[in-house]
């Protein structure tokens, strides 16, 4: 059972109303999070910035998604677990990529150090060495590439979270 109620432009007040008028308008419809995150038109707007901004990541499709696996599997939201399996699904991941990826690795060297590098940012960001980087950066990952990662991981958390603190299912 939800926490918060959802919004629709017409029961937000203020910025979140607006966010939410503009979205309806551009896309017919909003999804559970969306419409929650409404109470909130920091969080709201906090969330739809950052999501633009990843969807600009340089990562391959398929490599983001798994990493999402990875650390949705940590945060324990099965809303965005799913959403994330689907889209990795549709990014060409075949099923045993994915429970790799739920698994934390993957059967690609190079994609496992990037999956690594993401669950450690999740778990313990102090303990990431120079020689990760190094590795990463052998395996052909950029720089862009490497700090896209954080906000990846970033973006996972504040949905898994918020999801989890909404009560959506």
């Amino acid at each position: 059972m939800s926490r918060l109620p959802q919004l629709t432009p017409d029961t937000a007040v203020g910025a979140s109303r607006d966010l939410l008028g503009d979205l309806v308008a551009r896309y017919g419809q909003v999804g559970a999070m969306v419409s929650t995150m409404a109470h909130s038109p920091a969080v709201l707007g906090g969330y739809l910035q950052l999501s633009r901004a990843m969807n600009r990541a340089k990562l391959d499709r398929g490599t983001s998604e798994r990493i999402s696996i990875a650390i949705q599997t940590q945060v324990g939201c099965r809303l965005c677990l799913d959403s994330h399996i689907a889209a990795a699904r549709a990014a060409g991941v075949d099923g045993k990529e994915i429970e790799r990826a739920r698994a934390g690795t993957s059967a690609d060297p190079a994609a496992a150090a990037i999956i690594a590098l993401a669950l450690q940012i999740y778990r313990e960001p102090t303990s990431i060495t120079d020689d990760q980087i190094t590795t990463l950066r052998n395996h052909h990952y950029s720089d862009r590439e490497i700090a896209d990662v954080v906000g990846i991981v970033a973006l996972n958390i504040l949905t898994g979270a918020f999801n989890l603190v909404a009560g959506l299912k």
